[in-house]
């Protein structure tokens, strides 16, 4: 069965939830609930946002990513967004990290000949925590990929990618991995709500 996300727009709790019985306790019996379910995290957001105007919470107490979203009003200035460019799939990739108050370009990696949009988010990220470790600052990570966020959380990268042609990214991917397996630096790793604040300032504006 494909795994659903409820966005509850009205109800005890609001906001996106990950199991029918999460859901269920805050419409049962609740006078004029509004929910709807969805296949995947993208849709949900979607609806709730064209139906609530409170920012989105997400309860996920279950999945991996548990206390990884933030519910702010917008999002904290202080902080490093990350994003990548791929033209293709698989196909021309770049990423970067930019200072979401000054909208400084921190680091900035590619073009490669040949990659994913995915792995381009996953080692952005990486990056971000990399230099903030190295500079002993704490400050939060945004990124506007789901993926790219489990990733690093779990501490895989499960590309299908060929490594053929794509052996300079096989070696960053494998350097990323084994330093996840030691860091301790503390960061905040944030999902960027898009639909509400915009582009993430990382975006390459290429749509």
């Amino acid at each position: 069965m494909a795994k659903k996300y409820y966005a509850v727009w009205a109800g005890r709790k609001t906001g996106i939830f990950d199991s029918w019985e999460d859901c269920k306790d805050q419409i049962e019996h609740f006078k004029k609930a509004g929910y709807k379910s969805f296949t995947s995290i993208k849709q949900a957001e979607e609806a709730f946002h064209i139906h609530s105007p409170e920012p989105i919470q997400y309860h996920f107490p279950h999945d991996a990513l548990q206390n990884t979203f933030t519910s702010h009003n917008g999002p904290v200035p202080e902080s490093i967004a990350v994003d990548a460019s791929c033209l293709g799939n698989p196909g021309i990739l770049e990423y970067r990290g930019v200072d979401v108050k000054n909208r400084k370009v921190i680091f900035s990696r590619g073009p490669f000949k040949e990659g994913t949009n995915n792995i381009g988010e996953f080692l952005a990220i990486v990056e971000a925590i990399r230099y903030l470790e190295k500079k002993g600052i704490e400050m939060p990570v945004y990124s506007d990929s789901l993926v790219a966020i489990k990733w690093v959380k779990n501490k895989v990268c499960n590309t299908q990618l060929s490594r053929h042609n794509s052996e300079e990214l096989y070696l960053l991917i494998e350097s990323a991995l084994d330093y996840l397996k030691t860091v301790t630096h503390p960061v905040r790793l944030l999902k960027w709500h898009t639909k509400s604040w915009g582009d993430i300032p990382a975006d390459y504006d290429r749509k």
